[in-house]
């Protein structure tokens, strides 16, 4: 498989229509199905559904497609990357983080690296899973995330546990107190993220499962802000780790919980065996003295 199959493929995914795929790619229809179906062949699925009024996508097509695209931005991305570092002779350095972690230290060690001269920041949103799968895809330099993942290729580093709190809607039952594991769990309650998983929606259902507690999960969410669109209209409550807080939101309350070791770690993902650029190094100074401040309790 190259990657024009892959460009052929999107082509004719987007139109639904061989015709107008190879008008749009430039080139002629026949050369452009046998693309096509030397791709199904390599595959072992049929990806189209041809009929008289032109193409479907099936089921695989679709999951195909889905991840096609991916592939395709992520190397258009890196491309246009290795031209600026050659255009301005910049080193780029990636790093690759939950959501949640932007409320805390992170935005601090970017705004210190970016002094650094001839250095070039790239940030992505992701989770752990998808940070370890950029590691050894060479997409990003480091991650920082929420799990602990045993991998061969990548090495982790929990920096710190992080408690987690509990958020709720002014004026809950729960508002103004100190909430215990088993006084959550009679609540219905909002995950997040929904995928891709493992993730720290498992963390949490973990945390009761262990304690023989049984969720009353009401709703999945993809996004944290979500989840907590979700509480501010009292759909349920849900879980999130202490950073988040710092957040100002009307409508929400943050309750530390009676249990104090309920906590999710903070986890910085590298690639194994790698010899630290000078760049990693920096970064690696920086959150020593983060991660210390930290204990100390400078930051929240």
């Amino acid at each position: 498989m190259e990657l024009r199959h892959l460009r052929y493929f999107c082509a004719a995914a987007e139109e639904l229509n061989i015709t107008r795929a190879a008008a749009k790619l430039h080139m002629a229809q026949p050369p452009l199905t046998r693309q096509i179906n030397q791709l199904e062949e390599e595959l072992g699925v049929k990806l189209f559904i041809r009929g008289p009024r032109g193409l479907s996508l099936t089921p695989a097509g679709k999951f195909f497609h889905e991840h096609a695209i991916q592939i395709l931005e992520k190397l258009d991305t890196t491309v246009s990357a290795v031209r600026r570092m050659v255009r301005h002779s910049r080193e780029i350095f990636g790093i690759g983080f939950v959501p949640s972690l932007f409320y805390g230290q992170l935005p601090i060690l970017v705004r210190e690296l970016r002094q650094k001269e001839n250095l070039e920041l790239t940030l992505a949103e992701m989770t752990t899973v998808e940070q370890v799968h950029a590691l050894k895809a060479g997409r990003i330099d480091i991650g920082f995330g929420r799990l602990v993942i045993d991998d061969p290729e990548i090495e982790q580093q929990v920096l710190f546990e992080e408690p987690l709190m509990a958020a709720v809607p002014e004026g809950h039952p729960l508002d103004g107190t100190t909430p215990s594991m088993q006084e959550l769990a009679e609540y219905p309650i909002v995950l997040y993220p929904a995928s891709p998983r493992p993730s720290l929606a498992d963390i949490v259902q973990g945390l009761f499962r262990r304690r023989g507690l049984k969720l009353n999960v009401v709703q999945e969410a993809n996004e944290m802000q979500t989840a907590l669109g979700l509480v501010v209209s009292d759909f349920g409550i849900t879980l999130v780790p202490e950073q988040v807080k710092r957040q100002k939101r009307d409508g929400i309350r943050y309750l530390y919980l009676a249990e104090s070791h309920i906590t999710s770690p903070i986890v910085c993902s590298r690639r194994r065996g790698e010899k630290p650029t000078e760049t990693m190094k920096l970064a690696t100074e920086i959150l020593d003295v983060l991660v210390e401040n930290r204990r100390r309790g400078k930051y929240p």
